[in-house]
């Protein structure tokens, strides 16, 4: 049985009392979130050792971290170090996107080397191999697409972004709205040239039972993607946006029904001022379920540091409910990333998910931040560099200035919350 099944039977999984653990949640309100599909956990039958991650309503907003190779670099050590770099930053979860080399091995390397909930694309590795035996991906059979899928999840795959939503009804939108950046999704293309070139719907969509046979079998956790995201602020909010996310929030309805867990991907590059109200739609055309969203990147001009761009509009989503961000490098849109971008990625991006966090309330969010302020009161450096959250930066930060003063060497001996301390005579405040 899939954790929603066992969660809908009323049963207390092992899995769901971790994520109450981790959380410090009672387990029933996780099982209940599991049961009416607001939680998922990712968590492949065949992925021994993985460490059960919550994600959804009530939670803290997690962390996911994209590495994988490309066509034009296909090393798998080099892949293996990005895991490595996105683990030590705490990442909840990762994504191997690879696209070039042995895009077998490599992932099942990267499974056996993290017990992190492991996300993959599938359409990727049918269309890499559908080029090598048939010249191009259109010529891909049905069957060649749905043997990656079943191989996959047989490997322990945990979950899987899977474009069910790109229609025949969202190409024609497509074709009708004036884009400024038409299709930035990779698996949102693939297809789309798929079902143009054969002239045939979206066989993830038309054969979307058969994808649900498969998910219940291994427990995989389906993340329906979007591949009519904006890629740009102007095509923010646009009709095939939210025409795809109308035929999304069908199947969400029909993944539940068929005892399958599924999460909602979003966008993408956005105003601001439209972060709320996507997200705000999102949760009822979809029923509650999770929300992910690959930022939002509230600019288009940050190259070299959409990092800090997708934090801005990631901290939003999640103070408005999305419950789930994949993080940006500062590469983006430029290389394939480096592990120390893998670094700054994740750590932007947990910045994000605490700062929405705090809005939303999660259980010991603002908790976290009052002992830093305590700390910083009470010139306690030992105890900021440990609730620092990135606390390698923080040390090497505080180390490379000596201080003439007990405060920092910004201030040296002109602290101002040690002279006031003086002139009150207020006393070190007590956690």
């Amino acid at each position: 049985m899939t954790q929603l099944e066992l969660a809908r039977d009323g049963t207390l999984s092992a899995a769901m009392r971790a994520v109450a653990e981790e959380e410090g949640l009672d387990p029933e309100q996780v099982r209940s979130g599991v049961a009416d599909g607001s939680i998922v956990i990712p968590a492949n039958i065949n992925h021994k050792g993985v460490e059960p991650c919550g994600i959804g309503t009530g939670l803290r907003t997690k962390v996911n971290a994209n590495i994988g190779t490309s066509s034009d670099h296909g090393d798998a050590n080099t892949e293996l170090e990005k895991l490595q770099a996105a683990a030590s930053a705490q990442a909840d979860t990762v994504m191997d996107l690879s696209t070039g080399g042995d895009i077998t091995a490599i992932r099942r390397a990267i499974i056996a080397s993290t017990s992190l909930p492991l996300g993959t694309v599938p359409l990727y590795q049918a269309g890499i191999k559908a080029i090598d035996r048939w010249g191009s991906i259109v010529a891909m059979p049905v069957d060649h697409l749905f043997a990656a899928i079943q191989e996959q999840a047989e490997d322990g795959v945990d979950f899987m972004t899977v474009h069910c939503g790109v229609t025949q009804k969202a190409v024609s939108r497509l074709r009708q709205s004036p884009r400024v950046t038409d299709v930035v999704s990779r698996g949102g293309a693939f297809l789309i040239g798929w079902m143009l070139h054969n002239d045939q719907e979206n066989p993830l969509y038309e054969h979307y039972d058969r994808l649900l046979d498969i998910a219940r079998r291994y427990d995989v956790t389906l993340s329906l993607g979007d591949g009519l995201r904006p890629g740009s602020l102007s095509d923010a909010s646009d009709r095939p946006q939210i025409e795809e996310l109308l035929t999304i929030g069908e199947l969400v309805e029909r993944s539940r029904e068929a005892g399958v867990q599924v999460m909602v991907e979003g966008p993408g590059h956005m105003p601001l001022d439209q972060i709320a109200t996507n997200v705000q739609l999102e949760k009822l055309v979809c029923k509650g379920a999770p929300f992910y969203v690959l930022g939002p990147l509230v600019t288009d001009v940050g190259a070299g540091y959409d990092h800090i761009s997708a934090a801005i509009g990631g901290a939003i989503a999640a103070a408005y409910g999305a419950d789930y961000l994949c993080y940006v490098t500062p590469s983006e849109h430029l290389s394939l990333p480096e592990p120390k971008d893998v670094r700054e990625g994740v750590i932007a991006t947990r910045l994000a998910a605490h700062a929405g966090d705090i809005v939303k309330g999660v259980k010991g969010a603002r908790d976290w931040d009052l002992k830093m302020s305590i700390a910083r009161k009470n010139l306690d450096w030992q105890e900021q560099l440990r609730l620092a959250l990135d606390s390698t930066r923080a040390t090497e930060s505080r180390a490379q200035h000596d201080t003439s003063g007990s405060g920092c060497s910004m201030c040296g001996q002109y602290c101002a919350m040690e002279l006031v301390a003086e002139y009150l005579g207020t006393r070190p405040v007590q956690c």
